[in-house]
């Protein structure tokens, strides 16, 4: 704190009666300061302007006072005014002080105010009345289209489906609690060979879904006439001999971002709660097709941030004490928990990495532009991308293929030519480990005749989180304008997350967004000379790592190598874990060989088949309330 004289500021009536003066905080003295010296300059003005006047000849006394009374008029009318310039001026270097912009004269200061005023406000309210009175980002996407690919040429063309392997010997469970935890290739066996139908299952994570969502907080809403109507039609489908594919009547849940008609389509936010958008989002339309069955939409933190929403916060089935962590909260628990065979969430920035991380469950993020967001709120065209929440990585595989392709309303999507993962030869492969990998992992796929070589990503750009923070704020800034004009983020769930970061970004330049994106463009070159390996393995939860592979377009599988004792454990024991993983990387359009790699090392453990204690808590865990079992719904 810093003591100013009394005068910098306009004095209360407490202070002009105790002659105070006034303490101000060290965020306001260079506005401060400026005040305090235009005051000394304007006085010394006047003390100047009233000598000259008294040192006049007095020839007429009459007159000699009328000229002074005018030029003592005209001398106060030209200071104000003067002062009224300079303070104008003063306060704008100030506030270019937050551009890194204060490098204009007092002159080019107000020429900037005038010509932003008469030119710049009038085309930014024009253009914010055409796109930016709706929220969400879900119409008018920006023309400026990001590319993650690193090869033009092999990009081109259509890919061919994945040829998906036959499972024998399948054989229905007689408990329901194992049927859960089946793999989408095992549930999609049994639909086929008819041992259970698509509605048999329909009602099974149904009634699982209802048990467990008071403890876990995962669900938003249940689709259950539209289930039970999918559920209908695959099984009449097949009654007809027609087979859709291994997602034929398997039920699975989309993150509430995803819009389906009929349904609300919260975001997760108190804000738009009640909201129905009758759009049919092309990752559902994906699907649809395909034949699966949607069951429920599943939590999003507030606006796509962290695991807090307008319902509360969703558990990690794994550790019921601790939080999911990320957006894709719901997605990520509810696949966990077995409530779901599997599920749809998304990522900008580590809400498909994190939660997978934290909960357990096999999750891939691929590559950008893979499949397409039309009907998706969007936090950063840039960098938002859908991906699936699974048991397997066979599984992620299987729900990839359905999801993938050209969406004709999302300029960023494309048909990328992926190898089947189902079909890689490993062995053929150098794969690269960094510091921070599972060694485990390592050892496993070197025992299955993959080349494994230390490896290090070498780039020299230093401001790989702040060029994601500027991406990612900004733009969502633009889906989110009139929400913030409206003041309704003051409403928001976590006042330290979006609001105060969507503040931050209303003062960020075009040209140093511009410059956020040139910086972007030498991270990729960098990364992509630097990657010279097929793949490598890292941490998949290291906030570098999630920055760079966002903002190069990597994909990345989480996979689960393990568990641990959670952190200051009872004395007498708990049967809460922590879960243990790392993450598969490939270059852009390579998923598949990070596929297969996950399948091969997941062909051979079994820390991806172990179910959380969620049914089964130590007596010194906190209680918790589960809805007894029911025979019907």
């Amino acid at each position: 704190m810093m003591r100013i004289p009394k005068l910098i500021r306009s004095s209360t009536s407490e202070d002009r009666s105790n002659n105070n003066v006034v303490v101000m905080s060290s965020s306001d003295l260079p506005l401060a300061w400026t005040r305090f010296f235009v005051f000394v300059f304007f006085s010394s003005l006047s003390v100047g302007s009233s000598s000259a006047s008294v040192s006049q000849p007095h020839s007429n006394n009459n007159t000699s006072r009328l000229h002074v009374s005018t030029r003592t008029k005209m001398d106060s009318k030209n200071t104000t005014e003067c002062s009224e310039k300079l303070k104008e001026s003063a306060l704008l270097r100030s506030a270019f002080k937050l551009f890194d912009s204060n490098f204009f004269s007092e002159r080019k200061v107000l020429e900037i105010a005038q010509g932003a005023t008469a030119f710049n406000i009038p085309i930014i309210k024009a253009n914010r009345k055409l796109v930016a009175s709706k929220n969400g980002g879900l119409h008018n996407p920006s023309v400026l289209i990001f590319d993650s690919d690193w090869d033009r040429e092999q990009a081109q063309g259509m890919s061919k489906r994945f040829i998906y392997p036959s499972l024998l010997n399948v054989r229905r469970p007689k408990n329901e609690e194992h049927i859960a935890f089946m793999s989408v290739l095992e549930l999609g066996t049994l639909i086929k060979t008819k041992q259970i139908t698509s509605q048999e299952l329909t009602r099974i994570f149904l009634r699982r879904l209802k048990r467990y969502n008071p403890v876990l907080k995962a669900v938003v809403t249940y689709t259950e006439e539209l289930a039970y109507k999918q559920a209908k039609e695959a099984d009449e489908l097949l009654a007809q001999g027609k087979y859709l594919g291994p997602l034929h009547g398997i039920p699975y849940g989309l993150k509430d971002i995803v819009a389906v008609p009929q349904y609300k389509t919260t975001w997760g936010s108190t804000t738009f709660k009640n909201q129905v958008l009758n759009i049919e989002a092309w990752v559902y339309k994906r699907l649809k097709s395909a034949g699966a069955v949607l069951v429920a939409k599943l939590v999003t933190g507030s606006l796509a941030y962290d695991d807090i929403w307008f319902g509360g916060r969703t558990r990690n089935p794994w550790n019921i004490e601790e939080f999911s962590t990320g957006s894709s909260a719901g997605p990520a628990a509810c696949t966990s928990a077995g409530m779901i065979p599997f599920a749809i969430g998304s990522e900008s920035a580590g809400s498909i990495t994190y939660p997978a991380s934290r909960c357990g469950v096999t999750a891939l993020r691929p590559t950008f532009g893979t499949v397409g967001r039309t009907g998706v709120m969007s936090i950063a065209e840039s960098l938002d991308k859908l991906g699936p929440f699974c048991r397997s990585a066979a599984d992620c595989a299987i729900v990839l293929d359905a999801i993938r392709g050209k969406d004709p309303d999302d300029l960023s999507s494309k048909d990328i030519p992926f190898g089947d993962p189902f079909s890689v030869d490993i062995t053929k492969l150098t794969v690269g480990y960094l510091e921070d990998a599972e060694m485990e992992v390592v050892k496993v796929l070197a025992a299955k005749g993959v080349n494994m070589v230390p490896f290090k990503l070498n780039y020299t750009v230093d401001s790989v989180q702040g060029i994601l923070n500027f991406t990612m704020d900004v733009e969502m800034l633009a889906h989110f304008d009139e929400w913030q004009r409206s003041g309704q983020d003051d409403v928001y769930e976590a006042q330290e997350q979006w609001p105060l970061e969507l503040h931050r970004s209303r003062v960020i330049l075009a040209v140093d967004y511009v410059q956020a994106q040139r910086a972007r463009g030498k991270l990729i070159r960098e990364v992509k000379e630097s990657f010279i390996v097929d793949a490598f393995i890292g941490n998949a939860t290291d906030w570098e790592k999630v920055c760079l592979g966002n903002l190069v377009g990597l994909p990345v599988i989480v996979v689960p190598t393990g568990l641990k004792n959670i952190s200051n454990p009872p004395s007498s024991g708990t049967r809460r874990r922590t879960t243990i993983n790392t993450g598969i990387y490939a270059p852009p359009n390579h998923d598949h060989i990070a596929l297969a790699l996950s399948m091969a090392y997941q062909s051979v453990t079994v820390h991806h088949k172990q179910r959380p204690p969620i049914d089964d808590l130590g007596p010194n865990d906190t209680p918790v309330l589960i809805p007894p079992r029911r025979l019907h719904l």
